[in-house]
């Protein structure tokens, strides 16, 4: 799929994609221990 655009383009995704995990996990993990703390 990603072939056109090389594999910097999929690094880049990934690596956006990953960020965003990590900022959605770490914000529930905030308001969880913020509700139950």
């Amino acid at each position: 799929v990603a072939d056109y655009s090389g594999p910097k383009y999929v690094v880049v995704t990934g690596g956006v994609m990953s960020g965003v995990g990590k900022g959605l996990t770490t914000a529930s993990m905030g308001r969880i221990l913020g509700e139950y703390g």
